[in-house]
């Protein structure tokens, strides 16, 4: 049932409340960890999903908890190669009319009411965002993320799109249609990185690591 914003503003307050402190007790100590997004339509068979999972298997045996959406596609791929490391497996839960049932490979589960809570916790926990293909709720947490750093309400840190062929043709959109027409600056390009490879990931993510001195010692790309 559909909630009644106009005649439940004080009780709605409490659970706002309630939701923040679970996050933030629950997630407080988990480690450096990255963010993965993604279709929740995909299937094992779809070739993103395999490529998701050898991502999130590769950065969790570097030492990163890895953080979905925590339902199925590539969030359930993301947890599932997270599992085959040493980082912790996380999923950030909503509840909506469709429910999203939590999928089978999570160390940590959180449900969520409120979807801005729930970007909240991906971007306070994470080192960086990688973005694999998607539709409106993969977009709305890339462009959120794009925002945030542009306008320095967060520091700048790793958004990572993942392959090229899906991603290739919303870039020239940027550079004939906004650029063109002068919404956006050519400057705003440097926020993210379009990237094909598992292992072009964590090799990116590492040199950003040691670029601000705080390397992983377990960090192998191989």
């Amino acid at each position: 049932m559909i909630e009644d914003f106009k005649s439940s503003d004080t009780w709605r307050v409490f659970r706002i409340l309630s939701e923040l402190v679970e996050g933030f007790e629950t997630l407080h100590g988990i480690g450096p960890a990255i963010s993965i997004f993604g279709s929740s339509r995909l299937k094992e068979d779809n070739f993103y999903y395999q490529e998701a999972m050898k991502v999130a298997q590769l950065l969790s045996q570097s030492g990163f908890s890895i953080i979905t959406g925590g339902g199925p596609g590539i969030m359930e791929a993301a947890n599932r190669g997270a599992k085959m490391g040493k980082g912790k497996s996380i999923g950030l839960n909503i509840e909506i009319p469709h429910e999203q049932h939590p999928n089978p490979y999570l160390d940590i589960s959180i449900s969520f009411r409120y979807f801005f809570l729930r970007k909240l916790m991906f971007i306070k926990y994470a080192f960086g965002f990688i973005i694999f293909p998607g539709g409106f709720g993969t977009l709305d947490e890339l462009f959120e993320a794009l925002t945030l750093v542009q306008t320095g309400k967060i520091e700048s840190f790793p958004i990572i799109l993942y392959s090229k062929a899906y991603w290739e043709t919303l870039l020239e959109w940027f550079v004939t249609t906004p650029k063109t027409t002068g919404t956006i600056n050519i400057e705003d390009f440097k926020y993210f990185q379009i990237l094909d490879k598992p292992q072009d990931v964590c090799n990116y993510l590492k040199n950003h690591l040691l670029r601000l001195g705080i390397p992983l010692p377990d960090f192998e790309c191989g």
